[in-house]
This record gives structure tokens, sequence and C-alpha cells, in this order.
């Protein structure tokens, strides 16, 4: 994969789903002076001998004892150590490496007072493959994400563990195979890489990114959903959604649209259809789908500015030769777009598990009931559906706002807290709860469009078929259901039933 030059403060949604995707990543060359020009400012603020929070100071509620210059190394690595306090299953190696990827554009943006060594080591470490073994649960999203960057810091220094190329070791001995020496702190340098909201924005970008290829699959599998009901088009025509207005519903629209375009099914029934109107399942998916991207995107604007930003404290300004105590570790605008994110996917699945129901029932459908041939003596598509509606209620419990939740920490210190990190991590495990009901949805509305052959539906909805049936023949008699269905959620997972319409779906960017 092509390598990522990562340019603090500059860097496209793009590139940070490029780095999630598995591609190599380093600062640009001209991150050197400004990270220098921190550390130097650092060296000159000492030298004033006043007690600066974070460089001469202890942490949190201890901020007023002074800790004497013979101890600041000593203060920098306890830190890092009392701090790796995290618990749970080690994070995705991804998500690790995408957290390390904005720790180091933070970093570069010379607001942090490190040396250009710490810098080099954390840039190294990324692109030699050497990912620290975070444990997922810890923070609550201020004073940054203190547990899990502690973790990737005791790597730094020689503790903790590391995977490379997915073999657990000791971080001294990958770091010694790899040709590296671990970090000796200095002043202001463990807080600094402890200090910031990369977990959670690590994590919420994660969701997002993996929302999207969900978001693009239920256009598809709703349209096909749409035709194995032999539903209209109508709803779908861009007069109706230019007076309303919204960016994302007028772009739904005309994907839907665009994906039924050339259907013999859809044909078949324009003039004399008895019915007057479709169910809202598939009637508003414009409004529905559209105000979920509409949310998508004021999510992906927030996530690309903090994963712009710097967001440690203190932050040094060595024009001024400041140290400058604030709050930018305060990850309340990732834990909006984590709970907006979490809406979206629980929206999305709601209502492809709407027409999945309507598929199985004949009454609305028209089609065999539990879409078996030989109802009764089959049940079908009867517990898939069960299954669908069991995924979508989880979702809906794992749906209720981080941001609304908050506990003191630090003897009161750190009173008001984000639970952004939390919020961010819960999203992976709905987009898969949701991939499961649109890979549902795919064999549900395949199976209904092969019951009106000889007519097809669209080109693109074709192949999207096609690409289904290399995998999963369409349903006779009953069988074992699971491998059906995990084939459907890897086409869905993979984004090949996106690749396989081949037709232009919105999305992030």
């Amino acid at each position: 994969m092509k390598e990522i030059i990562l340019l603090p403060g500059e860097i496209p949604l793009a590139d940070w789903r490029a780095i999630y995707r598995g591609a190599p990543a380093k600062l640009d060359a001209s991150a050197a002076k400004p990270v220098a020009e921190s550390a130097a400012a650092v060296a000159r603020i000492l030298a004033k001998n006043k007690p600066v929070y974070g460089i001469n100071t202890g942490f949190g509620k201890l901020a007023s004892v002074r800790i004497g210059d013979d101890d600041l190394a000593t203060l920098q690595r306890n830190i890092v150590l009392s701090h790796s306090a995290g618990t749970g299953e080690p994070s995705p190696v991804n998500i690790v490496r995408l957290m390390m990827a904005l720790k180091l554009a933070s970093l570069g943006q010379g607001a942090s007072g490190v040396r250009p060594a710490t810098v080099a080591l954390l840039e190294a470490m990324l692109l030699k493959g050497l990912t620290p073994v975070i444990p997922c649960q810890g923070s609550v999203g201020a004073s940054g994400d203190l547990a899990p960057l502690a973790h990737m810091a005791t790597t730094m220094i020689g503790g903790g563990e590391i995977f490379v190329d997915d073999v657990r070791m000791p971080a001294t001995e990958a770091l010694t195979a790899a040709g590296l020496v671990p970090l000796a702190l200095g002043p202001k340098e463990g807080l600094a890489l402890l200090n910031g909201t990369q977990f959670s924005t690590a994590n919420a970008l994660a969701g997002l990114f993996e929302t999207e290829i969900l978001f693009r699959s239920a256009l598809v599998t709703g349209a096909l959903s749409t035709e194995a009901a032999k539903g209209s088009d109508t709803p779908f025509d861009s007069r109706i959604h230019a007076l309303r207005r919204h960016r994302g519903q007028i772009e739904s629209a005309d994907a839907l649209r665009g994906l039924m375009k050339g259907s013999a099914i859809r044909a078949s029934h324009l003039v004399d259809d008895i019915r007057v109107q479709d169910p809202y399942c598939l009637r508003c998916q414009p409004q529905v789908m559209g105000a979920a991207l509409d949310v998508l995107r004021q999510a992906a604007t927030t996530l690309l500015t903090e994963a712009n930003g710097v967001s440690d404290n203190p932050l040094i300004f060595p024009d001024t030769d400041e140290a400058l105590s604030g709050g930018n570790f305060h990850a309340e605008p990732v834990a909006f777009a984590a709970d907006m994110i979490a809406l979206t996917i629980c929206e999305i699945g709601s209502i492809a598990e709407r027409r999945i129901a309507m598929l199985i029932d004949p009454a609305l459908s028209g089609l065999p009931a539990f879409l078996t041939p030989k109802p009764g003596l089959n049940s079908g598509f009867m517990i898939p559906q069960v299954t669908a509606a069991a995924l979508v209620s989880e979702n809906k419990q794992r749906a209720y706002p981080a941001s609304v939740d908050s506990i003191p920490t630090s003897a009161n210190q750190e009173d008001h807290v984000s639970m952004a990190a939390h919020g961010a991590r819960r999203l992976l495990d709905m987009v898969a709860n949701a991939t499961a009901v649109i890979g549902i949805e795919l064999l549900s509305a395949a199976q209904g469009v092969d019951f009106h052959a000889p007519l097809s539906t669209s080109d693109a909805l074709e192949s999207v078929r096609g690409a289904l049936r290399e995998h999963v023949p369409a349903l006779g008699d009953d069988r074992y259901f699971h491998p059906d269905m995990e084939a459907a959620n890897a086409l869905v997972r993979s984004g090949a039933i996106i690749e396989a319409a081949s037709y232009p779906l919105p999305g992030l960017d």
C-alpha cells in the first residue's frame, strides 16, 4: 500500500482511512523544525525555575506538589508506569496503529514539548510494524485517554508488550529485534505521550469507516428488497427530495433510483398495480438513509478536526516560552460523534430488519410465506428474521448515548469526563450486528427476486444477486442456514456487494 505522509494539521480523511486499512505512515519532514523548537522551549521554561504543570509538578490532584530538578526524569517515567492501568482484551492492531499515527501527527505540530528522538521512535515503531499491546478498557475520555496511551508509552521505554506480525512479545525484545533503543523520557514527555484523545478518536474513526461500508451496502440491499416486494420507485423521484432539500436524502434517493434503473420487474407492475403506497421501510428509505448519511458526514467532520488537532496539556508555545494549561484533552467532541455514529448504525439495521419482516410475510410482500417454495414443510427464512430482530434490539440497547454519562475521577479534580472511549469502542460491535442484519436482507431479497423469474431486476442488482449466488444457492428445502448467513455477512463486510453493484453510491467524502 502507498505510504501516507502525515502533514500535521492538514491530513485528509482518506489518509486516515488508508492507515486504518493498513497503509504505512510517517511524518512530513516539515514537522522536524516545530518539534525541535518545542523541545527547546521546554528547556527554557525549566530554566525560569517556576512551577509548570506536568513539567516540574505532580499530576491531577497532585498538581500543587513541586518536583525537584533531580527527579524530573523519574517523574515522567513514573506517570507512564503508574497510568498503565488498563484492563480487558488487547485492542485490535489496526486501531492501535491508527492511534499511534494520530499521536504522531499531534506531536508533530510542535506544541507538546517532546524531543525529536521521541517522535522518531514512535514513527519507527509504526513503520516497522511494532504495535503496542493496549488493553481496550480503562479510559473515561478525560484527562485524555490516559491508560491506553500509557500502555503505548510504556513500550517506548522498554516495558509492556508488543505485537510483531501477530506474535506477542516483551517490548524490549521487539525493540531490540527491530534495531530500536528504548527511551529515557525527558521533562514533559511522559505527560505529552499520555495526554490526548487518540485512543477514542481511533476507535471512533474505525467505527465511522466501517459504518460507511454498512451504509452503502444497505442502499444496495434496500433496492433489492424493493424489487423483491415489487415496490415502487416513485418515492425515489428526484422532484420529491429536491423540495425537502436535505443533501443526504437527495443522494440516497438518486442511488436507489439508479440501482433499480432498467428493471424488468419494475416495468411489470408500472400499470394497474392495486397498491397505492408501499410500507415505510420501502417508501421512506431516502429519508431514513439520507438522514443517516448527513449525520455520518457531520461526525466525520468532527473527527477529522479532532484528528488534525492537538489534545495535549499543557501546551507549549515556543514563540513566548509559555506552557499553557487548558482542557484540550477532554474528548467531548469525540463522544458526541461516536454517539451520532451509533444512532446511524442502529437505524440502518432497524429499517433493514423491517424490510426482511415484510418480505417473509405474504400479506405484505405477495411472496410465499417465509420465502420458501413449500411453507409448512419448510420454515425458510423464519428464524433468520428472528436473528435480525435480536441483533437490532441489541443495537438499540447499545445506542444509549455515552456522552450523557460522567463520573468524577482524580479526587474530584477531574470532575467531568466524556466517556468517549467506550462510546467509540462499542461501534465496531454494533457494525458487526448491523452487518449481519444486512447480510440476512441480502439473502432474503435475492430469494424474493428469484420467485419473479423469468423477470429480472436491473443490471446492477442482477450483478449483486450473481455475486451472492456464487457462494449461496437459492433456498429450496430447508438446509443448515448458518453457512449461508456467514457467506452473506462476508460479502457485506468486505464491500463486495458494493463492488458488484458497480454504481456510484454516496459516502463520507
